[in-house]
């Protein structure tokens, strides 16, 4: 008992308020007013749908692929194969053999024999004939008596060269020129920056450096109490503005984002969680009487136009079908084959006997194949197979060769 009097009522959740619990009924008892309709044509489009797809759309999709296969893909098959594949096959074979052909014969017939008899057969006689020839007596000549001569020459040109000027440009150039390069320029040069200019650049340095010295440390100084100067106020600067942030901070937290976030944490996020949870029952609700109102009208449907009409099509049109197969089809159909197979004995009769006559009036007209032998017997009567009795009513044997009459087969 004193569990049941500190259970909570239904429907209600830990962490929610009793007023969020009541309001929640009527929320959704109105949205499921709201929502019924709407689930309830869904699910009449749905059936509908289904229904038309199951009766009309796939029976018309088949009938329109029927007729795209008749009327399109067959044609053009038809086409592809007996007009478009035999077309292709001869202009291909005309494209060969006017373009082709014609090329490939000028080439085999004419451009080689041409150029294999009329030019390299001359060339390459007249290479090994005359040119070849030629060009080893030019090779000797030039071997035996040219490059001797040619060097001889060149030695004593060289020698020349040698004793009247390269050996008197190398006196002069050891004995006059480098000494007077050295002791005239070089030596006093290396005296003058040693004994002069190197003491007068180190004073220079000496003094230059220490003025550097004494104006670096004084613009460092300097340097020094600017920057220092410069951090103190940037700290009074950025101390201010970190309490000017934090003030701002604070108001905008306190006079805008905490209402904001207490209104969407207990307001917003309740109410749409409600109205989404609404919805879903509500859907879920509606469905169970959508499906059960259509269940009733089924049910009323099929009592009042489908049950009559099953038991008017098993009662009444499947005897009257059977009655009308076995009595008035069956004996017609029979009556038909058979005056169909009576009507193809009759043209096969038609067309012996028109054959017969047709052989009897050529062979009147002709004779017989056997007649202009002499000393065989006509008319030998036929005789039945595995004896070698004479039967009347059999027709005569044929005179004809082996092959046969070969103006019974043209008939």
């Amino acid at each position: 008992m004193d569990h049941g009097k500190h259970q909570a009522p239904q429907g209600y959740e830990p962490g929610e308020g009793i007023l969020t619990t009541l309001i929640r009924i009527p929320v959704r008892i109105v949205v499921l007013v709201l929502v019924l309709p709407a689930r309830m044509v869904w699910d009449a489009l749905t059936a509908l749908w289904h229904a038309a797809d199951r009766v009309l759309l796939r029976p018309l999709g088949r009938a329109l692929l029927w007729l795209l296969d008749t009327l399109v893909l067959t044609p053009l098959a038809w086409l592809y194969t007996w007009v478009l594949t035999p077309l292709g096959k001869a202009a291909a074979w005309l494209a060969v053999a006017l373009l082709i052909w014609p090329w490939i014969g000028l080439w085999r017939y004419v451009i080689v024999p041409v150029a294999r008899y009329g030019i390299a057969a001359p060339a390459v006689w007249l290479y090994a004939h005359v040119l070849t020839p030629l060009g080893h007596g030019l090779r000797w000549i030039g071997t035996a008596l040219l490059l001797p001569a040619l060097h001889g020459l060149g030695n004593g040109v060289g020698w020349l060269i040698t004793v009247l000027l390269i050996l008197p440009l190398q006196f002069l150039w050891r004995y006059v020129a480098v000494p007077v390069v050295r002791y005239g320029l070089v030596v006093p040069v290396v005296w003058l920056y040693e004994a002069v200019l190197t003491p007068v650049g180190r004073g220079t340095s000496r003094v230059l450096s220490t003025l550097w010295q004494g104006t670096v440390w004084t613009l460092g100084m300097l340097w020094q109490g600017t920057a220092w100067v410069l951090a103190q106020l940037w700290r009074g600067i950025a101390a201010t503005g970190r309490g000017l942030g934090l003030a701002v901070a604070w108001l905008v937290m306190t006079l805008l984002v905490a209402p904001l976030v207490w209104t969407y944490r207990h307001i917003l996020t309740p109410v749409g969680r409600e109205i989404a949870a609404a919805f879903e029952v509500a859907w879920r609700i509606a469905g169970y009487i959508s499906r059960a109102v259509g269940r009733a009208l089924s049910t009323i449907a099929w009592y009042l136009i489908g049950a009559p009409f099953s038991w008017a099509y098993r009662t009444v049109c499947t005897p009257v079908g059977h009655f009308l197969r076995d009595a008035v089809w069956a004996p017609a159909r029979r009556a038909a084959a058979e005056a169909g197979r009576a009507a193809r004995a009759a043209l096969a009769t038609a067309r012996e006997t028109v054959r017969q006559a047709r052989r009897d009036a050529w062979r009147a007209l002709v004779g017989a194949p056997g007649a202009a032998r002499s000393g065989e017997p006509r008319g030998i009567p036929a005789r039945t197979l595995g004896s070698t009795t004479t039967v009347p009513s059999a027709a005569q044997a044929s005179e004809t060769p082996l092959g046969g009459d070969p103006f019974a087969k043209q008939g």
